[in-house]
Formats: structure tokens, sequence, C-alpha cells
């Protein structure tokens, strides 16, 4: 049987990105996105339905979302989902399902805005140099490099 485990979400931050390093150094970015459903029931009503997700990124794309983004702000990730267990120190088992990102586009401007720069997303890849960017410039693209540390948990 074949399988595969991708997911592309867009939406806006519903906290601050926190940023930690594992004991090996490699940085990790733990935030939370909601995403929103609009539609028209069978009497024309509108209707919406929030989803919130917990989202995990891993090596330079941490700290750039760290850098970069806030509470608020649009972003569109591409990830894989994972399912962790563990029993908490009262004994009770406990569960949760996040995302994994492994590359990300930010949405609008710095100053919260329409869109970067020309209209274009800023797209997270490989940074061109190290300078920060100007006020109206889009945040530099960041590394989509596969995470091969012991101590990141999958």
């Amino acid at each position: 049987m074949a399988n595969f485990n991708r997911v592309i979400l867009a939406g806006n931050l519903t906290r601050d990105p926190q940023l930690s390093y594992t004991p090996s150094n490699t940085a990790v970015c733990e935030f939370g996105m909601a995403t929103n459903r609009r539609w028209r029931d069978k009497d024309g009503n509108t209707k919406e339905e929030v989803c919130f997700v917990d989202l995990t990124s891993y090596g330079r794309t941490a700290e750039v979302i760290n850098q970069y983004m806030a509470k608020g702000r649009s972003i569109l990730v591409e990830g894989r989902l994972r399912f962790s267990q563990w029993t908490n120190k009262e004994g009770q088992k406990r569960n949760r399902l996040d995302v994994v990102v492994d590359s990300c586009t930010f949405l609008g401007s710095p100053q919260g805005g329409g869109g970067a720069r020309a209209g274009a997303p800023a797209r997270a890849a490989a940074p061109a140099a190290a300078s920060a960017p100007a006020d109206d410039e889009a945040p530099p693209p960041v590394d989509d490099l596969p995470v091969d540390d012991p101590d990141v948990p999958f």
C-alpha cells in the first residue's frame, strides 16, 4: 500500500513563535495557526468554521519564522502530519497531532498589508545574503534542509 503524508495550509498565526534549541544546537520553532472556512448552509446563511493547528519547524526555517513572523501575520506552510503520544507526570496518556513544517511562504507585507514586495509572497528558500532586509523588502528565503539530528523527535 502506498503512503502519502503532505499538508498545505494557509492562515494566520495565533501566537508568537517560540524558538528553542536542542542539545545539539538545532533550532526548533513552535507556533500556532488558525485557518478559516466559510460556506453557505441550505438556507443561505453564511457559516464559518475555524481550525486551530499546532506547527513545528526546525533548522534555519525555524530561525527565520521566529525572526519575521508574529501573532496575526499570514503564512502558507507545507509539511507533514506527526502524531505524538506520551504519559504526563500524573500518569495520564496524552497525544498531539501537529504539522512539521518543511517549507513556508510569508503572505502579506511586513507592515501587515496585502502582499509582499510587488504583490508576490516571499518564498522560504536559501538565503542570498546575511544582511537584514529594509522595511519595504520581503524577508530573506530559508533553507529547506532535511533535519538529520538525533535529538529531533521524529
